[in-house]
């Protein structure tokens, strides 16, 4: 475990947050720091495992599950975020499931220039994640429709919406205590 802050054991969880901790495990079995970060007021990990859950691993969800993934790492790297990033990328690049493509896209993403590898609505919903993070007061209507000129329908603007929304709050919440993968099965799925 490591953060700037302290996060309670598993051995240290009195019954309220032994509780939230289990609603908060991997399918590894184990409790990633993201979410023991938040140990000290197990409320705000309540309503961030639920967040997370919601926002990028809903079954009601129709944007591809690796391109949630893309999405996600990208707005990481916007962020800086070393710990989303580490974690959101191995997901994609296993769910993409083809090591030249993947490093392909991973260099594109890295460079800040998702137009090397992507085009018409999926290059549409990283430009709009992009601005959203980097720009939000900025963001207009005609951000929007250009999704929509890219056949990319209302529900799948707002789980875009979402994710990106989420990931800005969670690298802020990662980068701003200092929480580090260390002690943590980095990535989702197992190899």
């Amino acid at each position: 475990m490591s953060a700037w802050i302290k996060m309670i054991s598993d051995d240290e969880a009195d019954e309220e947050l032994t509780e939230v901790l289990n609603l908060a495990r991997t399918p590894h079995g184990t409790v990633d720091n993201v979410m023991r970060v938040h140990s000290l007021r197990p409320n705000t990990m309540r309503g961030h495992v639920i967040l997370y859950r919601a926002a990028l691993h809903d079954d009601a969800n129709t944007i591809p599950m690796w391109f949630q993934e893309t999405i996600s790492s990208y707005v990481s790297i916007l962020n800086d975020c070393n710990y989303s990033y580490a974690n959101h990328w191995k997901n994609a690049a296993h769910l993409i499931g083809d090591q030249a493509k993947a490093t392909h896209i991973e260099k594109a993403l890295l460079s800040r220039k998702p137009d090397l590898h992507f085009s018409g609505g999926e290059l549409a919903m990283l430009n709009y994640a992009e601005k959203l993070t980097t720009s939000p007061g900025e963001m207009t209507e005609s951000d929007v429709s250009d999704l929509k000129f890219h056949k990319i329908d209302d529900g799948q603007i707002l789980e875009l919406n979402q994710i990106v929304g989420y990931f800005n709050y969670v690298n802020r919440l990662l980068n701003g205590l200092g929480v580090t993968t260390s002690g943590d099965t980095v990535g989702f799925y197992k190899d």
